[in-house]
Formats: structure tokens, sequence, C-alpha cells
């Protein structure tokens, strides 16, 4: 009775493990009669695939039912939910039913804790922008599974330039991987900068735009992230990131903590020797200026979530958020 439940929106990373998981069920001479991909604008999709996952396979191998984007963990109804508990004790073992969403399922609902009752629940989020710590664990696990040597500057190099973007490192480190060929020894950090190509406009370079008071770039940026088809609300879960950390750093300073791994706990950073540097970024700021950013984030988060204009809701409260900082950055001229 195997039964999956795949969430997250890094959808290279979940589309990869769909593929390994049909992989390891079905037999390739019989894929075509023991495999059910049920789309969500199908008629009862849910009751279908149930339906599907009691059916017997054919021929040689098992059966695998794929509920794609399935909204069960979101809302579900009490017929449907007596369905979901009456049948997922007794799938058979032949059978693979897999569920997949982009969202994060919803742990009061019944339905997702029967389903965490029965099923393997994986999570294939993206990495935040500004956790370089988790972004230079993936490049290492990556590299491992694609065979390419790396040294630390050489990680931390592709973390810089590639992000959370999962299928771009991918593709970055194949064509590393070409061009070391059978050498053994780490890749030159030369050979990787001119290889790698670097997503240069990020919405971490737009924290530090802001920031830095720098208007004008500020909204250079949004248009470029909008341009590369970058979420609005990505754009603002990476600022609210961004600006929380450099918040706590500056609190922990003006309360004159002086041991960096407290701070770290304090900003939830998993390595200390990152505060060294963000004590810089935030030397020249205030607390009250870093505080009065959230509200203006938090409420360009609601206006975006009720269908206001991106890109004009998103340029009026990046000038407003610039302006907190233009004191601290007198400008020049």
């Amino acid at each position: 009775m195997p039964v999956y439940l795949y969430w997250g929106d890094d959808e290279f990373s979940l589309a990869k493990a769909v593929d390994a998981l049909r992989e390891s069920i079905l037999d390739p001479s019989w894929s075509t009669f023991n495999f059910d991909k049920i789309m969500p604008d199908s008629p009862n999709p849910v009751i279908s695939g149930l339906n599907q996952a009691m059916t017997p396979p054919f021929g040689l191998g098992n059966r695998l039912v794929w509920l794609v984007n399935t909204p069960v963990t979101q809302q579900c109804s009490q017929e449907l939910y007596q369905e979901l508990e009456r049948t997922l004790p007794v799938i058979p073992e032949t059978t693979t039913l897999l569920l997949t969403t982009a969202n994060k399922p919803d742990g009061r609902l019944k339905s997702t804790k029967l389903l965490q009752q029965h099923a393997t629940v994986k999570e294939f989020s993206r990495i935040p922008p500004w956790n370089t710590d988790q972004l230079e664990q993936r490049v290492k696990q990556v590299a491992r599974e694609v065979g390419v040597n790396l040294s630390l500057p050489g990680v931390q190099r592709i973390a810089e330039a590639v992000g959370n973007d999962t299928q771009q490192l991918y593709s970055e480190l194949e064509k590393l991987k070409l061009y070391a060929g059978n050498d053994p020894k780490p890749l030159k950090l030369e050979a990787i900068a001119s290889l790698v190509q670097s997503n240069t406009q990020n919405s971490l370079k737009l924290a530090s735009a802001i920031k830095a008071g720098n208007t004008h770039q500020a909204l250079e940026l949004i248009a470029a992230l909008i341009d590369h088809n970058e979420p609005s609300l990505r754009i603002v879960a990476t600022l609210v990131g961004q600006f929380r950390t450099w918040l706590w750093v500056k609190l922990m300073i003006d309360r004159q903590v002086k041991d960096e791994r407290e701070i770290a706990k304090a900003a939830e950073i998993n390595n200390p020797k990152r505060i060294y540097y963000l004590r810089q970024e935030v030397q020249s700021l205030s607390v009250q200026q870093l505080q009065r950013t959230l509200p203006l984030l938090l409420e360009l988060e609601t206006q975006l979530k009720r269908g206001s204009d991106q890109i004009s809701t998103l340029q009026t409260h990046v000038i407003a958020l610039c302006n907190l900082f233009q004191s601290s950055h007198p400008r020049r001229g």
C-alpha cells in the first residue's frame, strides 16, 4: 500500500522525484497500461484516482496512479474524506498512489492528518534565496550526484550564481562535468566563473539596493525581476527574510551581544561565521529604520494577494522602503 504525498514549489526537484518513482515502479513494456496521470480538471479526479488505485496492474510490474495538483490537503468535503478514509488502508501492494501539490498541506484538515498516517510525505520547496548555508549544501549534494569535484570557493561561487533555481543548478553542473572530463581535481574557480551563467538580477540585490536607499537601482531590479518572471510574492518573501535577519542582528548588536553564536541563534542563521559580514551590512542602519520596513512589506504582500497590479504596487512600496534608508546614505552631488 505505498502512498506518497509530494508538495512544494520547486517544480524541477518535484518532477525529478516523480520520474524516479515512476521508473522504480513501472515495467517499461507495460507502463502505458499501468500509469494513470489524473489532472485536476478531470471529472471527479480524486474519486477516479482512488478507483484506479484499486485496479490490479496488467502484465509485469506494478501500477502508479498520480493525482496531479490535488486539492485534498487544502480543502476536502466530508464525502471525499470518507472515501479517502475507506480506500487508503486497503490499496493493494501492487499499486502506488502519488499525490502532488505546490501548496503546503493544511495540517488542520482531517484529510491532511489522514494522509500523514498512510503516506510518505516529502517536501520540495525552494530554498529561501537568503539562506546561503542551505544553498551551498544543495550545491554540494547535487555536485556529488552529478559527479563534479568542487572546492569550497567553487561551491560558494555556484550558489551565488544560480541561487535557488534547481533546474539551472543541474544544468550548470552538467556543463562543468563535461568540461572537467576525467580530471579528478576540484575545478578551478576561474573555470567556474567563466562557464557558469550568473542570474545577477535577484531579490537579494534588491534588498541591498533598498538598504542603500538607491531608488533608481531598486526600480531597475524590480523591472528585471519581473522580466525574468520572478513571482512578486516570492520577491516579497525574500525581502521579508532579509530585512528580518538584518533587524535581529542589529537588535543584538545594540544589546551589546558579542557572542556570534548567540546572535546567529536569534537570527536563525546556521553558520555563525556569517555574522561578521552581517555586522558590516547593518553598521550604518538603525533598529528603527529596519523595524519600519516590516509593516510596509506586510502591506505590500496584502495588496498583492488582493490582486493589485504587481508592477505599480511593487514600485510604490519599494520607493517608500528606499526613503526609509536615504538618511543613512545621503545623496551625492
